[in-house]
C-alpha cells in the first residue's frame, strides 16, 4: 500500500488529488492537506471584486467532495518535510498545524510514500510596506479579499455618484510581481462597470505595471496573429486599455504605500509617486514558508527549496546568463533532484530563471515580472506528476511518460470586460510556448498557428462557459475527466 500525500487544494493540488484518486486502487491512500476546507476558482474572483459574483459562485467546500471521492482530507498548513524522517520515524513524514477551531494550533506529521507539493504561493504582501488587505491597498487573489474589494469599489461608485472625481489606481505591486493578467482584467471590468454607471468623467483609471512594454504579461511578451496580420501584444494591450479611457505607467517597481499614495522606482532610477483614491495592486509571491529537515533534524531548507522559497525540481538552477537559457533548461516532471519521491506542480516550482529579460535601475533594483504559472500550466502540471505517480505505484518503473515543460506547452488566456450575455467583451489570447523557443521560431519564438488574439462579445462567452466548466470539473460532476486541464 503506498500513501500519496498532496499538500495544497488549489487548481494544481486539486487536479492532481483528483486524477491520482482515480487511477489507484482503493488499497492506496491519498491524503490533501490544506489550510482551508474550500476550493476556489480563483480567476473569477475578479467578478467578485466588481459585485458581479457572489462568494459561493466561485467556491465550494472540500470535505463532502474527498469524502465521495475516498480522500483524506486535513484542514491544516504544512509546516515541515522530514524527506528522511527523524523524530523516531523511519518513515518520511510532513509536519502539519491544524486550522480548524478545534484543533487551532495543534501539529501532528503524517507520513508518506509520495508528496505533492502544490502549496502555490504565499500572498507576500510584506513586501511592499503598506500593501494589502487591512493596510492602504485591496486584491483579488481570494475570494476573501476580492468582498472587501467590492466594498471598497462600491463606496467609490456612490462618492462618483454625488460628484466627486475619483483616481483608480490598479496594476502590481512590487518591482517582481507576477500576475499581471489578472490585474488586468480587473482594471478593464472595473472602466466597465463605470462605463454602464455613466461616470467616465468622474474617475480616473491608472494602470501601474512592472512590464517593459505593456502586454508583457511576465512572459517577454508576444507577436501574435489578429485578423490575419502579425501584432505584439505591446499594441493589442495599449489599444484594449485607450478603448477604456485607461492610461499607463510602465516600467514601474512599486516599494511602498501610504494612504492614497504609491511610491515607485522606474527603470531610469527615478523615485516618484502617484495618488489614488482607491488602489488594487498585486503583491510578489514567494513559496508558502515551509522548512525541510534531515533526518538529523538539520535545516536543508536551503537545497530544496530556492531563495524565493519555491521548491527545486527537475530544472538548471546554475544561474547562467539571462542570454544563453534555453527551454531544455525549465522542468518538465517536477520532481525534486534531492528526493524523487517528492514533485512540486503549479506555482510551487522554482522557475530556472526570468522568461522576461531582467532589468535593472541605476540603482540596482531589479523591476522585471516573474514568470508566470498561474491557470493552465498549473492544471497541467498538477495531472502529470499525478499520472507519473500513479504510473510508478502501479508498476514500480520511473520512465516518465507524461512531460509538460513550459517550453513545450501552451496557454491561454482570457480578460474579460463586464458580465453577462449581452455586456461586455473579452480579448482572447493563445501562446505556444509559453517560454519562447528562439531556436525553433526564430522569427518571433512561438508559433503563429497556435499563438493569436482576438477581442470581442464572443470571447465573453467563452469567459462565462468557462467558468461553470471548470466548477463542473472541480467539484467532480459526471465525465469530469474528460474536459482538460
Amino acid at each position: 500500500m503506498a500513501r500519496v500525500i498532496v499538500l495544497g487544494a488549489g487548481i494544481s493540488g486539486h487536479t492532481a488529488a483528483a486524477h491520482i484518486r482515480r487511477k489507484l486502487g482503493k488499497k492506496h491512500e491519498v491524503v490533501v492537506i490544506s489550510p482551508s476546507e474550500y476550493y476556489q476558482w480563483i480567476p473569477s474572483n475578479i467578478w467578485v471584486g466588481v459585485g458581479k459574483m457572489t462568494v459561493d459562485q466561485v467556491r465550494f467546500k472540500l470535505p463532502p467532495l474527498y469524502k465521495r471521492w475516498g480522500i483524506q482530507f486535513e484542514q491544516a498548513k504544512a509546516t515541515e518535510i522530514h524527506p528522511e524522517g527523524g523524530n523516531g520515524s523511519q518513515n518520511p513524514f510532513v509536519t502539519i498545524e491544524y486550522t480548524t477551531p478545534d484543533k487551532k494550533g495543534e501539529k501532528a506529521n503524517i507520513e508518506y510514500d509520495y508528496l505533492v507539493n502544490a502549496t502555490g504561493p504565499k500572498l507576500n504582501f510584506e513586501a511592499t510596506e503598506g500593501l494589502g488587505p487591512g493596510k492602504f491597498t485591496y486584491s483579488v487573489c481570494s475570494c476573501d479579499h476580492a468582498i472587501k474589494t467590492w466594498e471598497a469599489l462600491k463606496g467609490c461608485f456612490d462618492q462618483m455618484k454625488a460628484g466627486k472625481k475619483l483616481k483608480i489606481l490598479i496594476g502590481t505591486g512590487h518591482p517582481t510581481a507576477t500576475c499581471q493578467g489578472a490585474a488586468f482584467e480587473y482594471a478593464l471590468n472595473v472602466a466597465h462597470e463605470i462605463k454602464q454607471l455613466n461616470l467616465t468623467d468622474k474617475a480616473e483609471l491608472i494602470w501601474i505595471s512592472n512590464e517593459y512594454e505593456i502586454g508583457d504579461f511576465g512572459m517577454g511578451g508576444a507577436f501574435i496573429k489578429k485578423g490575419g496580420y502579425v501584432t505584439s501584444t505591446k499594441v493589442f494591450s495599449e489599444s484594449v486599455l485607450a478603448e477604456y479611457g485607461i492610461r499607463w505607467i510602465k516600467r514601474a517597481g512599486v516599494t511602498k504605500v501610504e494612504e492614497g499614495v504609491v511610491h515607485y522606482e522606474n527603470l531610469d532610477g527615478e523615485k516618484l509617486t502617484q495618488d489614488f483614491d482607491f488602489a488594487m495592486l498585486i503583491p510578489a509571491f514567494a513559496g508558502s514558508g515551509m522548512k525541510a529537515f534531515n533526518k538529523d533534524g538539520e535545516d536543508i531548507s536551503p537545497t530544496m527549496f530556492a531563495p524565493s522559497g519555491f521548491m527545486k525540481v527537475d530544472a538548471d538552477y546554475s544561474g547562467k546568463p539571462f542570454e544563453d537559457w534555453n527551454i531544455e533548461d525549465w522542468p518538465s516532471i517536477y520532481q525534486n533532484p534531492l528526493y524523487k519521491n517528492i514533485f512540486a506542480p503549479g506555482i510551487a516550482f522554482a522557475p530556472p530563471h526570468q522568461i522576461s529579460k531582467p532589468m535593472k535601475s541605476p540603482n540596482g533594483t531589479l523591476i522585471t515580472p516573474a514568470p508566470p504559472r498561474t491557470g493552465m500550466p498549473s492544471g497541467v502540471t498538477g495531472k502529470i506528476v499525478a499520472l507519473n505517480i500513479v504510473d510508478i505505484i502501479n508498476s514500480g518503473e520511473t520512465n516518465f511518460r507524461h512531460k509538460a515543460s513550459m517550453g513545450k506547452m501552451g496557454a491561454a488566456c482570457i480578460v474579460s470586460a463586464g458580465y453577462g450575455l449581452f455586456k461586455g467583451q473579452a480579448a482572447a489570447m493563445t501562446v505556444f510556448p509559453i517560454v519562447p523557443d528562439w531556436e525553433k521560431y526564430p522569427m518571433w519564438g512561438r508559433d503563429l498557428s497556435y499563438t493569436v488574439g482576438e477581442i470581442g462579445l464572443a470571447g465573453h462567452w467563452i469567459k462565462l462557459l468557462l467558468h461553470y466548466l471548470f466548477l463542473h470539473k472541480a467539484k467532480g460532476y459526471p465525465l469530469w475527466w474528460l474536459l482538460p486541464e
